[in-house]
């Protein structure tokens, strides 16, 4: 769907680098298609995944752009890349945080390795020519392989290969895209030698559902991203990953050719800012708390001296 294009300006700083996206999952809709990008260039339509982590990080891109005087319409829980990210390449979406290993792998799945700038650096040269990647932030929202604590004592697992010791056949649950990453269950099989036994779709994207599944042994592995708090909240463990089978995924703005200088300007403050721990805590936030994203957005950007 997308063409991969070379020769991209690239500026590790204030300065926009040539970028974009792709996919993989499934969606039956399209909520942006009575949706058209502002011909003036005074509204910015921002974007998110359906996941509440990425949604309160589109919020707190919206907000701080509000404050500078942006229009800012919000499409926020769209779905999957594969909804999205031809949206974003029509003009139909301006900024979107994304996440630069799975957005990398969902355009080139041959890449399997890389450091943080190395993947960045690889995104910059894989991205189409109709959007950019702005500064990419510390925080990261890596993907793992997520077991009970109670089935990690059974048979002794501490890093994903150790999986090979699991003497029963293993369903695998997540989000039925999860079968089709360069990461999935046929990566199990083909690298560490895994008995997958079934793929089990629990559509939440390792929110509370997949969690109760794992819990209730109706899965016994699944894909959890490592800010959820719900891995501590529930016992669980994020088996290690020495040999980089997951790409880092240190979050990134994606922007189309209306986001100016100014807007890139406030985009990269924000990824300057955004650490680590800012984000589980912001998860827990949601998940613990039930805060609403646009609450915990206006209290991340106070703390920070974002709002001005």
């Amino acid at each position: 769907m997308f063409t991969a294009g070379k020769g991209r300006r690239v500026a590790i700083g204030a300065v926009v680098v040539g970028a974009v996206i792709a996919l993989s999952g499934c969606a039956s809709g399209d909520p942006l298609a009575d949706e058209n990008s502002s011909s003036d260039g005074e509204t910015l339509v921002v974007g998110s995944q359906q996941y509440y982590s990425n949604e309160i990080v589109a919020e707190i891109y919206s907000q701080a752009l509000e404050n500078a005087g942006y229009t800012i319409d919000r499409q926020f829980q769209i779905g999957a890349r594969e909804v999205y990210l031809p949206e974003v390449e029509e003009g139909n979406i301006d900024v979107f945080p994304e996440y630069t290993g799975s957005l990398l792998q969902a355009l080139d799945p041959s890449v399997t390795s890389g450091t943080s700038d190395e993947v960045y650096s690889q995104l910059v040269e894989a991205l189409p020519e109709e959007l950019s990647v702005l500064d990419p932030a510390e925080a990261s929202d890596q993907n793992s392989w997520t077991v009970t604590q109670a089935f990690a004592d059974q048979y002794d697992l501490t890093d994903i290969a150790s999986l090979s010791n699991v003497t029963e056949p293993i369903t695998v649950g997540g989000n039925s895209e999860l079968q089709t990453r360069p990461y999935g269950p046929d990566a199990l099989q083909e690298l560490y030698g895994v008995t997958v036994a079934g793929f089990t779709a629990v559509e939440d994207s390792g929110g509370p559902l997949t969690v109760k599944a794992l819990v209730d042994n109706t899965i016994q592995l699944t894909n959890i991203y490592t800010a959820s708090p719900l891995i501590e909240a529930n016992d669980l463990i994020a088996l290690e990953d020495p040999d980089g089978l997951f790409l880092p995924d240190n979050i990134v703005p994606v922007v189309s050719d209306k986001v100016d200088a100014d807007a890139t300007d406030i985009l990269n403050e924000i990824s300057a800012a955004l650490s680590a721990e800012d984000l589980v805590s912001m998860n827990a936030e949601s998940v613990d708390e039930q805060k609403s994203s646009e609450e915990i957005a206006t209290a991340w950007l106070t703390e920070n001296d974002l709002l001005g």
